[in-house]
């Protein structure tokens, strides 16, 4: 009985030749994925939000989010009606229930960057755009 071999170990470090453009409007470094790793269970994003840069209002559907802010500041607003509103700073931790509309956008004059990690192994598998909502946010 012969069986599967074990998954290596990988390491990837950023660059701009591993960047990929996300169905929610930005622009995400490929990071820890099925696709760039053979990743099960979780994939894990370095985000650069410019200053002014706005999400589509999006969900991920049955996956959940975890976000550590490195630099800057964004502000979220979340909800079924995207009716919450949140301030995230460098050196937040957010956490994102599944299936929680929202949308983040830059308010600031510098860009902000995060962290991302989500239970989906898939870049953009769980995505789901609700474009119904985009019109709640000024």
């Amino acid at each position: 009985m012969t069986s599967a071999p074990r998954p290596a170990c990988r390491k990837l470090r950023p660059s701009a030749d591993h960047v990929y453009d996300g169905k929610q409007g930005f622009s995400y470094f490929e990071g820890i994925a099925q696709e760039t790793t053979g990743a099960q269970a979780i994939c894990m994003h370095l985000l650069t939000i410019p200053p002014g840069g706005r999400a589509k209002a999006h969900k991920h559907a049955t996956h959940e989010t975890a976000i550590f802010m490195l630099d800057g500041v964004t502000t979220m607003y979340w909800g079924d009606a995207l009716e919450h509103r949140m301030e995230v700073e460098a050196g937040d931790l957010l956490y994102i229930p599944a299936d929680m509309p929202h949308l983040p956008f830059n308010p600031g004059s510098t860009p902000a960057r995060a962290v991302i990690a989500r239970t989906d192994p898939h870049e953009q598998e769980s995505v789901v755009l609700l474009p119904e909502l985009e019109h709640l946010v000024p």
